[in-house]
């Protein structure tokens, strides 16, 4: 007997699964987050737009703490930075990891206790060092050897700082070559087997200023499964176990970064942030109850898992091209505004918002206004066939890395940011307009 399978059926559910939770469709071709129509939000703040709903932020932040709540919890700063920002994490009891002086004087220029950051960073320049030091920076993540005499030096034989060292664990992990970061002879980290790391971690105890609390790893992003972390959580505390033998050193902190996968599209996997804590809880414990040692505190820094499913990116359609066998629909943003799908070939999902078609789909590649053929917002994705100028398309899961990557390319000026939540749209960030980038320009 043959088995017939019907064809799967995509619910509004399903279609809805990579938005906020406040996404709802109250009329067909109408869609609200926040309570806010995103139609709405383009008409008043222009286009291309981010918008970002602040409860589902929030709330992401509250369910780690939940998984998490033994655990310091760290917002990686990279993936999205504003005032509004940091003083939601101030209000959720996260701390932030920041990579430069930038991102740094931002957050306590807005309030956030610096005590609750940690710096790290591959190259961290001198501004970098000085300005942690001087704002009280809670700890530095020590990258290279040359950090160490150079930030003994800064700090002064009188001073005091807390540091952790970045390990390289030996692990391959994360959704693209470029974003795997705990891989052997790469640019972060010191390596364990050639002995860097050992190396590095005995001069640091030769310095009395620097106070070593912990080792640190990150192994790359858009990780979706929860055994990388396991094998990283058994290296580490072989590590910590060699040091306690070798030094009589008992470390209290095991930092092992963030880089917690999300879904972009329907149907794709995502980490399971219960299953992670669970079991990286249970392997740390059991790992450390073998080699005789205390329980370090865990850290971790989700960023993209806070930020990126609470963002969309908001554009009109500028022009539809059908050439042979593709048809093109170009916006007025792209790679100045998401350079990701050119970097990495990330997919996206875009919605047609702001009118209810009845055409029936058909496939179309979304492209921005820039010059270069790999502007590619969405490559291959189905939208109604009478797509035309003028449309408004919504992508969703874009609040991480789209904005802190952001280029000038072309001069057209980066897009603002609105955060939405109760039914009440507000500007964040306003739009980088063209006397912007004429004020910097200050050669003739």
């Amino acid at each position: 007997m043959t088995t017939v399978h019907e064809p799967a059926v995509t619910t509004a559910a399903d279609a809805l699964s990579v938005w906020p939770a406040s996404a709802v469709e109250p009329r067909e071709g109408e869609l609200t987050v926040g309570g806010v129509p995103l139609a709405e939000v383009a008409d008043r703040f222009g286009t291309p737009v981010y918008v970002i709903d602040e409860d589902e932020v929030r709330e992401r932040c509250r369910t780690y703490r939940h998984a998490f709540p033994d655990a310091e919890v760290l917002y990686a700063a990279k993936a999205f930075l504003c005032r509004a920002m940091v003083h939601w994490m101030a209000e959720e009891g996260l701390g932030l990891d920041v990579c430069s002086a930038g991102e740094l004087e931002l957050a306590v220029t807005t309030g956030f206790p610096p005590e609750r950051i940690v710096l790290h960073g591959n190259a961290k320049s001198p501004r970098d060092l000085d300005t942690a030091l001087r704002l009280g920076v809670g700890r530095i993540v020590i990258d290279s050897p040359s950090e160490i005499a150079r930030l003994a030096a800064a700090v002064g034989p009188d001073g005091h700082q807390k540091v952790m060292v970045r390990v390289v664990p030996g692990i391959s992990a994360g959704g693209h070559e470029k974003i795997r970061t705990g891989t052997e002879d790469q640019k972060f980290g010191l390596s364990i087997p050639d002995g860097y790391a050992q190396h590095a971690i005995a001069r640091i105890l030769d310095q009395p200023q620097l106070e070593l609390t912990g080792l640190h790893c990150h192994l790359g992003s858009q990780i979706t499964s929860v055994k990388p972390y396991l094998a990283a959580v058994r290296r580490m505390v072989g590590l910590m176990a060699r040091l306690n033998e070798q030094h009589g050193l008992v470390l209290r902190e095991l930092d092992l970064g963030g880089g917690h996968g999300i879904a972009y599209r329907p149907g794709e996997p995502a980490l399971d942030l219960t299953a992670l804590a669970r079991k990286v809880r249970a392997e740390l414990t059991e790992a450390c109850t073998a080699a005789g040692l205390t329980v370090p505190r865990l850290i971790i820094e989700p960023g993209r898992a806070i930020a990126g499913p609470a963002g969309i990116a908001l554009y009109h359609v500028l022009s539809v091209k059908r050439t042979g066998a593709h048809t093109y629909v170009a916006v007025d943003g792209g790679m100045s505004d998401n350079p990701r799908p050119a970097l990495y070939g990330v997919r996206y999902a875009p919605r047609l918002v702001g009118r209810h078609s009845t055409a029936a789909p058909a496939p179309v590649t979304v492209v921005g206004r820039h010059c270069e053929a790999g502007d590619i917002v969405a490559a291959d994705v189905e939208l109604p066939d009478d797509i035309r100028p003028g449309d408004l398309l919504a992508v969703p899961a874009a609040g991480a890395y789209h904005l802190s990557m952001a280029s000038g390319y072309n001069l057209v000026g980066r897009p603002p940011v609105v955060a939405v939540d109760d039914g009440r749209a507000r500007l964040l960030i306003r739009r980088e307009s063209l006397e912007d980038i004429r004020s910097r320009d200050v050669g003739l």
